[in-house]
């Protein structure tokens, strides 16, 4: 199967942007999520849950960093992303997310993120 890239990446931007009704159409039925104040498999209900408000983020950008696909109906994207929080606290992460194939199409089954540091920021040792 090849991997449509652009219909991946809209699925990324509606992941950040989202609601519920989204992420509970569109995440498999367990996804193994990995965040620095957490990591776990969580249901799709639970995972629906966790996108109560919709347009959490804004001013989304995206950097496509590399896309593999080491199966059939399985593909990997990482990328780094820029947002501002609703609070208007800029973020930016690297951010890896695994889909699988279903019935219904691609379904995310992993997700994770690695804050960078602000630019203009120390790195602290």
């Amino acid at each position: 199967m090849t991997v449509n890239r652009d219909e991946l990446l809209e699925l990324e931007r509606e992941f950040w942007t989202g609601d519920e009704q989204f992420f509970a159409e569109n995440a498999d039925r367990e996804c193994l999520v990995a965040f620095p104040e957490m990591a776990c498999v969580m249901s799709n209900a639970d995972l629906a849950a966790t996108a109560k408000k919709p347009n959490r983020w804004r001013n989304l950008e995206i950097k496509l960093q590399g896309i593999v696909e080491p199966g059939s109906d399985i593909v990997v994207l990482t990328y780094e992303a820029k947002a501002v929080r609703e609070n208007g606290e800029p973020y930016s992460a690297l951010v890896s997310t695994g889909y699988v194939h279903r019935l219904q199409g691609w379904k995310m089954m992993f997700h994770a993120h690695a804050p960078l540091q602000p630019e203009g920021s120390k790195a602290r040792n």
